[in-house]
Order: C-alpha cells, then structure tokens, then sequence
C-alpha cells in the first residue's frame, strides 16, 4: 500500500519517536522541537506521511516549514525518514509539499534553508534538493588558560575595573550592542536592524538561560577625549554573556562579541582580552560562524595549539 500523507496530529510525536529511535545529529536533534501541529500565529506547516503494518497505521517521516524570530527572507525546514523508508521518495514528496505549502504563506516569503552535518545523509538529501551551504559554524571549547592576562593602564585594580565591568543582563547599553553585532555577522541571511526588546527577549531573558554579561570597555580617554567627567565610561568594546548549564562540570556556554564599529584590529584585540579573562579560571564553550572573523583570528591559533578544540561535527546552513 502506498504511503499516505496528512496534517500533524497529536501524538505523532511519540508514534515517531519509536520509529526513529534518538536523533543522528545535533540540527536533527533541534529540528525535531519545530514538529507540531499546524498554525498561523507563528505560521507552520507540518505533514506526516503514514505507512500501514498488519493493518495498523504507523507514522514514518514527517517535515515542517515555518517561519522565523530572526532572518525573516527564508522559512526554516526540516524532513526526516525512518531509516527502513529511505531513498524510496518520501522525503522528496513531503519536499515538494512543504514548497507548495510555502508559497502560500502569509508573509510571501518561499525560500527554504535547512541545517544539516556535512557527510550525512542530511546533507546528501538537501544537495540532490539544490540547497547548497551559505555558512558555517562550529561549538569550540576553549580550555582553561588559553591565553595571557591582559594588562589594562598602569595595571592596578582601579584601571581594571574601568575597562571590565560586569552588566545586568536587562542593560539597554548591552542589548544595544548585541543586536548590532548579531546583525553584522549575519549580513548573510539579512537579520535586518534588531530592536532592544526582540534582543533581550532572544539573546538575554531569563528563560534564555542568560545569567550574567561581562563587557569590556574602551579607555576614558579614546571613548570621550579630553575635558570628559572621570565618571564616564568607555564604550563597549566586547561583550561575553553566559548561559546557565545543568552540568558545572561542563563548559560555560558563552556568546562573545563586539561592537561591530571597530576597525577588524581593534576587534580581535577586544575579543582576545574578554576571552582571556573569561576562560581564565574555567572552560568557555562558544558557537562560532565563518562570518565572525574577529572570533575565528582569536579562536584559530588555539586550535591549532591544542587550547581549544571542536566540539562534535560542523555545522551547515544550507538553502536555496
């Protein structure tokens, strides 16, 4: 008997789950959160298809499309097949269900991308689609001590505390600079200009995991010049945010960056200094794109020194 396709219903998540047994990779393990039943508010669409056993209907593959918080010009997709049905169709039919479904979405918008780990049968299945890579990324672990201290003015404790400073993490001052970066370093998939609530509520609520920033500022003198009141602050120059971890034996997830403004020098020295003092005493976990140079000129050397290493396989974004 043929397969036969239809709507997520409930349930199909646990039906499946006995199907595929765990996740292969991290995107699969990720993607599989965005299996839900259909809606509009936050559009999505997802489809199982359903083969039949001693006459018992049993899901086999799902796929969903839906749109996203961030990189609005593209809808996410995913499709996944129980290993017995590959190579069979199904996956290509949900495909061309899920593209019909996208060009019907309210937002007009039908390009697809995907994440998938190169040399899968992920990425075999979205290359013969004709989603080709449009990044990179990779989680780097950096271990204790990576790099020396840096000295900031005379070296005292009072010149320190004016260059490193720890923020909460509802700061607009933070938000402002962490919607900024993220945008520069994704020009690729066209974020466009973040506004400070969207910032905090993806990158620094509570139920983020957010727990505490450290930023790193410029000296007095070449944020403000002359005749500026001592009490002001440098800009900031570098930002850390950490995220909670059930496990403290892990590393701490950490998301560094800077203010994109500074010259390509002036960031990788920033991002050097902040990575120092934060891995200083306890590894730092970070996710890492090829288009965060200033992260990669730091990052490079100590993977090649064997301070740092990469933590399971890459990572590829992948789209029409």
């Amino acid at each position: 008997m043929a397969l036969e396709y239809r709507e997520w219903k409930e349930g199909d998540d646990l039906a499946l789950l006995e199907i595929w047994g765990g996740p292969e990779t991290l995107p699969a393990e990720q993607f599989r959160a965005a299996l839900a039943p259909s809606s509009n508010q936050p559009w999505r669409r997802c489809i199982v298809a359903e083969d039949v056993v001693d006459g018992v209907r049993i899901p086999v593959a799902a796929g969903v499309v839906h749109e996203a918080s961030l990189h609005p010009e593209r809808l996410w997709a995913y499709i996944e097949v129980a290993k017995d049905h590959r190579r069979e169709g199904v996956g290509a039919t949900l495909l061309t269900m899920l593209r019909r479904e996208a060009g019907n979405s309210p937002s007009g918008v039908s390009k697809l991308r995907s994440k998938v780990e190169p040399d899968t049968a992920g990425a075999a299945f979205a290359a013969a689609a004709g989603l080709a890579p449009i990044q990179r990324s990779q989680l780097v672990v950096v271990a204790p001590e990576p790099l020396s201290l840096p000295r900031f003015g005379d070296g005292s404790e009072e010149a320190a505390s004016e260059r490193v400073e720890d923020l909460a993490t509802g700061s607009v001052e933070l938000s402002d600079v962490v919607g900024k970066y993220y945008s520069h370093v994704h020009h690729w998939d066209s974020p466009g200009e973040l506004s400070i609530p969207t910032v905090q509520r993806l990158f620094l609520h509570d139920l983020t995991g957010a727990h505490g920033a450290i930023v790193l500022r410029a000296p007095k003198a070449s944020a403000f010049g002359q005749g500026v009141p001592a009490s002001r602050k440098g800009k900031i120059q570098a930002f850390a945010i950490s995220y909670a971890q059930g496990d403290s034996d892990e590393p701490s997830d950490v998301f560094l960056g800077h203010d994109p403004q500074l010259s390509a020098e002036e960031a990788a020295f920033a991002v050097r200094d902040l990575l120092a003092l934060i891995a200083y005493q306890h590894p730092v976990l970070l996710e890492v794109d090829e288009s965060m140079t200033a992260l990669r000129t730091v990052l490079d050397p100590l993977l090649e020194s064997g301070k740092a290493h990469v933590r399971g396989a890459d990572t590829l974004i992948v789209s029409d």
